[in-house]
């Protein structure tokens, strides 16, 4: 039996916010709406997952209404939680706490933000949430696995898509995660014997 679920992880639309927003619940823009309104155009899904932040969510509720399709939101997959940094823009972090964030950038396993969720935790919970779609969708389809739609935050698709490469955390900040964007992804639950991905990656840069 495969216990590989195909999952489409797509980042909410845009929310007029400059900052580390993190847990902040913001809603969609109208340029956000009609960001993902274009981005699930042509495609189809058996499912959503979503984070349970507006900026997602509202969106989800949405789609699946439409196509009707079965939802599910899922606190596991909300954004990295920036702690006293949240909602603070990037330009008076600097000035304030200047050395803080050059830290932070360098390593963020080492220096999180004063507040913050610890990446160890983050990643966890990520990755759980990942092997309960493996779970579920293998049972729901008898073995067979089901296109899944995950739609969560900038910061969770790059450590996902880190994760899933093999690639070093550090590469995070590397990886274009424009709002609206679609990133496929071939999930092994976690009795596929690759139990140890996460724990053999280390961080070594935030999300940009």
């Amino acid at each position: 039996m495969s216990r590989t679920a195909i999952i489409d992880l797509l980042r909410h639309g845009d929310t007029g916010q400059r900052s580390y927003r993190g847990q902040l619940d913001d809603a969609l823009t109208d340029t956000g709406w009609a960001q993902l309104r274009a981005a699930v155009a042509g495609h189809e899904w058996g499912a959503i997952v979503a984070s349970p932040l507006q900026r997602c969510a509202a969106f989800a509720r949405e789609l699946a209404a439409q196509r009707d399709l079965p939802l599910r939101l899922d606190a596991r997959l909300a954004e990295y939680h920036f702690g006293d940094w949240q909602g603070v823009p990037i330009e008076r972090l600097a000035e304030r706490d200047g050395d803080a964030l050059a830290r932070f950038w360098a390593d963020p396993v080492a220096h999180p933000p004063p507040g913050a969720e610890t990446f160890a935790a983050f990643r966890s919970r990520l990755c759980d949430a990942l092997d309960d779609i493996v779970h579920d969708d293998v049972i729901a389809s008898n073995g067979r696995a089901r296109h899944t739609l995950v739609i969560s935050h900038g910061g969770a698709i790059r450590l996902l898509r880190c994760i899933e490469a093999g690639r070093s955390f550090g590469d995070m900040a590397g990886i274009d995660v424009p709002h609206a964007a679609l990133h496929r992804l071939r999930w092994p639950g976690r009795n596929s014997g690759d139990a140890t991905r996460a724990d053999e990656t280390r961080v070594r840069r935030a999300p940009a």
